[in-house]
């Protein structure tokens, strides 16, 4: 029986368990932006936030819009249905920072439509966010240590077994996309496009600098 891992999965899962991994096979120990703010602020206006969405939150901020986007029209005809449907929910700014530099914004579309964005503007600042390189999985391997640790100093409202649990579970698969809890969904009926800062402008009057 072969007991040895890949290095990058024992280097993975020893960030979850605060194991230093720095200087395996030579490289550096992988960072983290301190993502402690950003956690406080979302829980502070999402109080029903689940670990998974905190997940969420880290993968977006870490990966961008967590996939690529190949196909255009698709992305514009999904915003359409989207906008068609769009309920009441909960009184929202324009947009919120996901990173703790404000590089990546969520753009919420009640907010949005309310301010008179130009939907296809938005689907173009969607689609070339999507399909660019913001981050790693090494990276958001080190952003979820961070928040285990919060949750170990108490500063934030999990139990670290469980944030240690989930860390696992989500390392074993690779670090994937999730969706957002079913708390949270009907708490919150989130609607919204994960955009660069850098996108915004042109966007509407609101959003230049």
């Amino acid at each position: 029986m072969n007991l040895l891992r890949p290095l990058a999965q024992i280097a993975v899962i020893a960030c979850c368990l605060f194991v230093p991994v720095a200087n395996l096979a030579g490289a550096a120990q992988t960072t983290a932006p301190d993502f402690t703010a950003v956690l406080r602020q979302h829980l502070t206006r999402y109080p029903a936030m689940e670990l998974q969405d905190c997940y969420k939150l880290l993968v977006q901020a870490c990966l961008g819009s967590e996939h690529a986007v190949g196909d255009a029209e698709a992305a514009t005809r999904w915003m359409e249905r989207e906008l068609a449907a769009l309920g009441p929910g909960p009184e929202e700014p324009l947009f919120d920072p996901i990173t703790p530099d404000g590089r990546l914004v969520r753009v919420h579309l009640r907010s949005f439509v309310a301010q008179k964005g130009d939907p296809a503007r938005l689907v173009a600042a969607f689609v070339q966010t999507a399909n660019t390189d913001h981050g790693s999985r090494a990276t958001l391997a080190a952003a979820w240590a961070q928040l285990v640790a919060l949750t170990e100093s108490r500063a934030l409202p999990f139990a670290p077994e469980a944030a240690r649990d989930y860390g696992r579970k989500m390392a074993d698969a690779g670090w994937p996309a999730v969706r957002h809890s079913e708390t949270f969904r009907k708490s919150y009926q989130p609607a919204y496009r994960v955009v660069a800062r850098e996108q915004l402008a042109g966007l509407m009057p609101a959003a230049r600098e």
